[in-house]
């Protein structure tokens, strides 16, 4: 008799997006994918937890759905760059989640350069987030795309916003042409993330790590 094959690490996530730490936010997630047939929207990792998040970071899903089926900051060394900043800052990932300017993808087809409709059509959605992660006061938004999300939705008069004070930081992208650089360029970019999120966990109240400079 032949035995079954453990479940994998990746389908243990996925069959864990609906417990009670992310459930509403991947049902948004679902509803979302669900307004436009044939798209398909990333989930957010059930390691975060969203009565817990006081940080978002929103990502420019510039490409293809990261085959985990989570959103992710981009391709392998964008995800390696970002656990390295939130690791020396002592950043655990209850405390942050991420969120993609335009939640969608095209099973297959990477996305291109973001249109200025693309990018309005996901303010919607972010706000509908907002609302899922009430301890949430800071955004931390990498590349053009996000960074233009960021702008549009601080000129919404969304009580929201001002109740708790929202502030934006505006970062490069972990990956792609707005990464490129010799070492000591690309470190600066890396340094400018840090600060940012070292600012932002001071702001919501959170701990550096010991170590963090």
């Amino acid at each position: 008799m032949t035995a079954l094959a453990p479940e994998s690490f990746h389908d243990q996530l996925l069959s864990r997006r609906y417990e009670p730490n992310v459930a509403a936010v991947n049902e948004l997630c679902d509803s979302l994918q669900g307004a436009k047939p044939g798209t398909v929207v990333p989930y957010v990792d059930p390691m975060h937890d969203v009565d817990e998040c006081r940080i978002i970071s929103l990502y420019s899903n510039i490409g293809e759905a990261d085959q985990s089926g989570f959103i992710t900051p981009g391709d392998h060394d964008a995800a390696t760059r970002m656990l390295g900043i939130q690791w020396k800052l002592g950043l655990r990932p209850e405390f942050v989640m991420p969120w993609n300017v335009h939640p969608w993808h095209i099973a297959g087809e990477p996305n291109g350069k973001f249109t200025p409709d693309q990018i309005s059509a996901g303010l919607k959605p972010l706000l509908k987030f907002l609302a899922l992660v009430p301890r949430a006061s800071v955004i931390v938004a990498h590349g053009t795309e996000a960074n233009r999300l960021a702008n549009l939705l601080l000129k919404t008069e969304v009580p929201l916003l001002w109740r708790r004070g929202l502030k934006t930081y505006k970062v490069r992208s972990l990956s792609g042409r707005a990464f490129a650089g010799s070492p000591a360029r690309q470190e600066e970019y890396l340094e400018d993330m840090r600060v940012a999120y070292a600012d932002a966990m001071a702001r919501t109240g959170l701990q550096k790590s010991p170590s963090a400079p």
